[in-house]
């Protein structure tokens, strides 16, 4: 062998050598790379997980507020319809009185409602000619003790029942539904107290 055959040897041998340690460099490299890709994947899949065990919670606890909120609101809505329902009832039993109890209850709303000036009240026809004997001496009772009067129209109003007072020109219903109107809301906490006691 050749002195060149030598060093064309050598120069191989040493490229070889150099190219198996560059190989087991590039291997090493690769498993290192690997190693972490799969740690990181590893880490992400939990990451992933966790936040999707997290939403889950989330998402289920949103489903109970909401079920509980349609819950409650269901039964707020029964409960006002409950008492609507009362208190329509209590308006029909006001207006089937029989006549003593309902003009007695008006004698009231006079005393209650009448200034302590000079005006007229008015009745619905219906409530003119079922008047009994005398009430309009107790009107002028009920006013007096208001400290004013009032006159008894003879014309009746286009009202159902109660009475209209008129004092200067200026109006004041009290009608039955008038009257449960300007209470209803009394008288929904009223209701509400007497079939729910404190229940929220």
């Amino acid at each position: 062998m050749t002195g060149l055959d030598k060093i064309v040897d050598q120069i191989l041998a040493e490229a070889k050598t150099q190219a198996q340690t560059i190989l087991a460099d590039a291997e090493s490299e690769a498993k290192n790379i690997r190693s972490e890709a799969d740690a990181q994947a590893e880490r992400s899949t939990q990451s992933i997980q966790k936040n999707a065990e997290k939403e889950a919670k989330n998402l289920e606890q949103r489903m109970h507020s909401a079920n509980d909120l349609y819950r409650r609101t269901q039964t707020l809505a029964a409960k006002q319809e409950i008492i609507a329902k009362v208190i329509d009832q209590a308006y029909e039993k006001v207006c089937s009185m029989d006549a003593a109890a309902y003009f007695g209850m008006l004698e009231k709303w006079i005393e209650k409602y009448a200034l302590a000036q000079s005006g007229e009240i008015y009745f619905s026809d219906a409530d003119l000619k079922a008047m009994p004997n005398g009430f309009e001496n107790r009107i002028q009772a009920a006013a007096q003790k208001a400290g004013g009067t009032l006159k008894l129209s003879e014309t009746g109003k286009n009202i159902d029942n109660g009475f209209i007072l008129v004092y200067g020109g200026i109006e004041e219903n009290c009608t039955v539904r008038a009257i449960f109107d300007a209470n209803r809301e009394q008288m929904q906490d009223t209701v509400h107290a007497l079939l729910y006691g404190k229940e929220a």
